[in-house]
This record gives C-alpha cells, sequence and structure tokens, in this order.
C-alpha cells in the first residue's frame, strides 16, 4: 500500500473555552445559510422539466423506467424518490428537495471527514471534509441536483467509503456501488468517477485500482439492470446523443475554438464557484510543503489530469452549460481546505496572504454583476486568479513561525466561498465573463412563469389531460399530465435545429401521441415550438388535430383538439 498522503504532526492545542464559542458561532453562522439557501434559492428549470415529466407519468401511472426526461435510468429514480419528501405548494415541495439534497451533502461530508482522518490530522481532515460538503450543499442552482451535481456527491460518499477503516477489497466492492450509480446518472459523468479515482490514487495506489476494477463491473451491471427494467432505455441510450446539437460528433473538432471556449467557460465557472478561482494557488500551497520531488510531480500530475478530465466531459458535450463542470468545485474545496489546514500544521500559522485573497473574493464575487459591463471580461476573472497565486507565492516565500488562529478566520473564509452562490446579487448565468442574470432575475421571471402557467390553468379543466409543446418548466407550472410517454416533446422540437432527428425511433413515438388518442388540450410556446420551423410533416399534424389560437411567439395558448 502506497499512501501519498503524508500526515503531518498533530498540533492541535487543547480546545479552551473561547475555541468553543468560535466554533459555536462559526457553526450556527453556516446553519442560518444553509437554511437560508434551503428556503430561497429554489430550484433550476431543467430539474423542474425532469420533475415535470415524472410527475405527469406518475399521474397516468407510467413509471419513472418508461418516462422520457433527457435523462437516464438511475437519475430518473434519484430525483424521483427524493420528490415523495415533499408535498403542498411549490415553494415547499422545492425546499423540501433542497433540503433532502443538504443533508445527503453534510452526510457525505461527514463521511469523509471520517476517512480522511485514518489517513491525515485530524484538522486537515475536518477542514476539507467541511469544505467539500458545504460546496456541494450552497451550489449554485445551475448545479444543485443535476446529474453532475449528483454524481459529485456520490463520489465524494465513495471515496468515503474506499478510504474507510476496511480491508481493501471490500472497501473497494462497497465504493464501487456509489461510484457506479455516479457513472449512470448521466454516462457523461464517467468523467466524474475517474476525478474521484485520481483522488483515491493520491492516498492509496491499491485500492484506488481495486476500486477501478470493481466499478468497471459495477457499472456494467448496473446498465445491464436499467436496460432490462426499461423497455425503452436502450433505445433512448442510442437516441438522446443525437439531440444534442453542440456535440463533438456534431460539430467537429475545431481546437483554436476549442482553447477560447474554454478559456471563457472556465472564467464563467469560476465566477458561478470562487473556489475554483483558487485551485492553483491552494495546490502551490500544497506542493511548497511537500519535500518528496517525486510526490510533488505525482501531485501536480495528478490534479492536472482531474482538471483535464473534467473540462474534458464539457467540451466533449459541447453545450458549455455551466453544471457540465459541476464537479470541478467540489475537488477545489478539498484542495483549498487541505491546504489551508496543512500550511497551518507545517508552519503554525495560516497562510495569511491566501486566505486574506480567499476572503476579498468571497466578498466581491457577489457584487460582480454590478460592475461596469467593461469590466465583466473573462480576462478579469482569470486576473482574480492570477492574485491569488502570488498571494500563495507570497505565503511561500515568508519565514515560518508567527502562531496565528487557525480555526475561525479558515472557516469563515471557507462558509463565505461556498455562500456566494446562493446570494440574491450573485451571477446565476455567465457568458463568456459577462454576467446574463442574477439570482434575484432569476427567480423573478420565475415568478413571471409561474403567473403565466396560473393563467393557463384558469383556461383548463381541473384534471384535464394536456399535450404539451411548451418546455417543461412551464409544464411544470402548469400541473396538468400528459397521457404520452415523452412529457416534453423534446424529440420534436430538435428538428427545428437537427432535421435528421426524425428519422430516430424515438421520435417517431413521441409523435405517434399526435394520433394515437391525442389529449382533448394543448399548450403551444411558439417561441420554443415554432410550428413553422419544426419539420414540416409533424407541423401538419398538429394543425390537423388542434385549433391553436394566435398569440405572440413567447406567450403560453390553448388548443383544443378539433
Amino acid at each position: 500500500m502506497t499512501n501519498l498522503l503524508i500526515p503531518q504532526a498533530r498540533t492541535q492545542p487543547p480546545a479552551g473555552r473561547r475555541a468553543r464559542v468560535a466554533r459555536l458561532v462559526v457553526g450556527l453562522v453556516t446553519g442560518a445559510v444553509l437554511v437560508y439557501s434551503v428556503v430561497t434559492t429554489r430550484l433550476h428549470g431543467d430539474i423542474r422539466y425532469v420533475l415535470a415529466c415524472l410527475r405527469s407519468g406518475e399521474a397516468v401511472g407510467i413509471s419513472p423506467s418508461e418516462t422520457f426526461t433527457h435523462r437516464p435510468y438511475f437519475y430518473r429514480w434519484f430525483l424521483y424518490c427524493l420528490d415523495q419528501l415533499g408535498a403542498g405548494p411549490t415553494a415547499v415541495r422545492e425546499a423540501a428537495l433542497r433540503g433532502a439534497g443538504v443533508l445527503l451533502c453534510l452526510a457525505a461530508g461527514l463521511a469523509l471527514r471520517a476517512a480522511l482522518r485514518r489517513r491525515l490530522p485530524g484538522r486537515e481532515a475536518d477542514l476539507a471534509g467541511a469544505a467539500v460538503a458545504l460546496v456541494l450543499a450552497l451550489a449554485p442552482r445551475t448545479d444543485f441536483l443535476q446529474p453532475e451535481w449528483t454524481a459529485a456527491l456520490l463520489s465524494v460518499l465513495a471515496v468515503a467509503v474506499v478510504l474507510a477503516d476496511v480491508r481493501p477489497v471490500p472497501a473497494a466492492v462497497l465504493a464501487a456501488v456509489p461510484l457506479g450509480l455516479a457513472v449512470m446518472m448521466k454516462y457523461s459523468t464517467a468523467a466524474t468517477a475517474l476525478i474521484a479515482l485520481l483522488a483515491v490514487f493520491a492516498a492509496d495506489r491499491v485500492r484506488a485500482l481495486l476500486l477501478a476494477a470493481a466499478t468497471a463491473v459495477s457499472s456494467v451491471l448496473l446498465l445491464g439492470f436499467s436496460l432490462w427494467s426499461g423497455s425503452r432505455e436502450w433505445q433512448w441510450v442510442r437516441d438522446m446523443p443525437q439531440i444534442n446539437q453542440g456535440s463533438l460528433s456534431r460539430q467537429g473538432v475545431r481546437p483554436g475554438e476549442l482553447f477560447a471556449r474554454s478559456v471563457d467557460f472556465l472564467a464563467d465557472r469560476a465566477a458561478l464557484s470562487p473556489v475554483l478561482l483558487l485551485l492553483p494557488a491552494a495546490l502551490l500551497l500544497l506542493l511548497a510543503g511537500q519535500d518528496d520531488r517525486r510526490r510533488r510531480t505525482e501531485w501536480a500530475v495528478l490534479a492536472g489530469a482531474g482538471a483535464a478530465v473534467g473540462l474534458g466531459a464539457v467540451v466533449v458535450q459541447g453545450n458549455w452549460f455551466a453544471y457540465h463542470a459541476a464537479a470541478l468545485p467540489v475537488g477545489a474545496a478539498a484542495l483549498w481546505g487541505l491546504a489551508v489546514a496543512r500550511w497551518y500544521g507545517a508552519r503554525g500559522r495560516v497562510p495569511l496572504g491566501f486566505l486574506a485573497v480567499s476572503g476579498v473574493i468571497a466578498v466581491l464575487a457577489p457584487w460582480y454583476s454590478a460592475a461596469p459591463q467593461g469590466l465583466q471580461r473573462s480576462a478579469v476573472v482569470w486576473g482574480a486568479g492570477v492574485v491569488a497565486l502570488g498571494a500563495a507565492f507570497f505565503d511561500v516565500r515568508r519565514p515560518a513561525g508567527g502562531g496565528s488562529g487557525f480555526r475561525v478566520p479558515a472557516a469563515v473564509v471557507g462558509v463565505g466561498l461556498a455562500a456566494v452562490a446562493v446570494w440574491p446579487s450573485s451571477p446565476h448565468l455567465m457568458d463568456r465573463g459577462e454576467v446574463g442574470e442574477t439570482n434575484a432575475a432569476y427567480l423573478r421571471v420565475s415568478e413571471e412563469k409561474a403567473d403565466a402557467a396560473a393563467e393557463v390553468r384558469r383556461r383548463l379543466p381541473d384534471g384535464a389531460l394536456v399535450q404539451y409543446l411548451a418546455f417543461g418548466d412551464e409544464a411544470y407550472f402548469i400541473g396538468h399530465a400528459s397521457p404520452c410517454p415523452y412529457p416534453i416533446p423534446t424529440f420534436l422540437q430538435r428538428t427545428r435545429y437537427l432535421p435528421d432527428v426524425s428519422t430516430l425511433d424515438s421520435y417517431a413515438e413521441n409523435a405517434r401521441c399526435l394520433d394515437e388518442d391525442p389529449p382533448r388540450y394543448a399548450v403551444l410556446n411558439r417561441g420554443w415550438f415554432p410550428p413553422a420551423k419544426i419539420d414540416r410533416a409533424l407541423a401538419r399534424q398538429i394543425e390537423a388535430r388542434y385549433d391553436c389560437p394566435p398569440a405572440p411567439a413567447e406567450r403560453l395558448v390553448v388548443c383544443r383538439l378539433r
């Protein structure tokens, strides 16, 4: 067994009354921020899309196994099970979902802390585990409960299990279950599982290799079960990649463009999760504290490989959605906590420059959206990362000694970095360094959609089945079920951009919902589902079935069966 995480001397002094009070205050602040996030943050439109489909299927007796949600089998069942925990108005059910997710994050963080305490001083295990738990629990709305976020959560649990105080083979077999499920969340989330394997390799090579082998087996078994259990699952596995217009398989490899997009994407991602800005600086502190040149090289290579794998999953999918890189802030948080704690253990003081810059970023990041547009650029975000790297270099050059407090400043800065994502003024959407929408603006738009849906509900009889020709979050707020196993007509809508989608089996099945006993009502959003731009045969079929009143493109209209 080779352990690359070499424990440092345990220099923690006994906790006095002041330390206990400080821990209590930090705990109360952290709890308040978590409760605030549960009550106010609400869910992203993608999650609402999946929930709308699952609730529609449940209402008409269609299992999550047989309901198309643009997500694989195990993720559908994961979100379906979480959704059963809530009831009542939309705000209450969303808070219940967010609360359940937060509890899962805290449980995973505690498990990781317990496993790391076998290999690291308590301070390092505590701060690394807490940082990971908080970055997951306070993840941006764009990440929370997404397949990539769920895969990161499962991967953290797998790392905790495989490093637990259990013999290597049983530990690897047990950890292969959550890590195999991480792969199954979206298939592209195999990248997240690979990052977890790299992290385990940094701690224990033997366990990493055993876990890799066991996960290969568990992934095959889980995939086989999903294909056996869901009658359309293999068809959807084949067809789903074909409706992604941005994938490399459609766009081809253009190195210059991919590099430019990657630079902008990482800046956007760092604006949403500022701890990602600090990853290079945290790595510098870790490497500076390691005297063994071979281990320094190994750590640098593993960290670079993990970042490359995380970015590669984004590039391959080609849509450049922020949540595709949900695993990167989790890894950055772990490195941040480990670097700060290890530096204190080795030097007897906190890395003052690094911690100060971390605190400044935590304070200023929510106000990035208020900066003049000329300053909202990828270069400015990257510049903040360079400043953090310079601060870490300053700490490396400082002489040792001059002890200072540890727990309170490190804990407060860590909570502040994680909490950036949930403040109202923080960015919700980014585009090449520019804020497209803040959290507060997203909530306003969400309320407008809810109001529009309420108007639609007033025009529909109670319990009436609906054929949706509108997007998922609109169906979510309207709340009426569709009798179709494709509640949201994603395959039909994609012919707007990709004519060859009409040749897919899933397209034909989706289109049959308009032929075989269609519901009396349809809800149309011409902005998302423009009849003049989709497949012409399909447009004629819809016109023959439904009478839709004229309205502005973005307004929802209720159509009646002819």
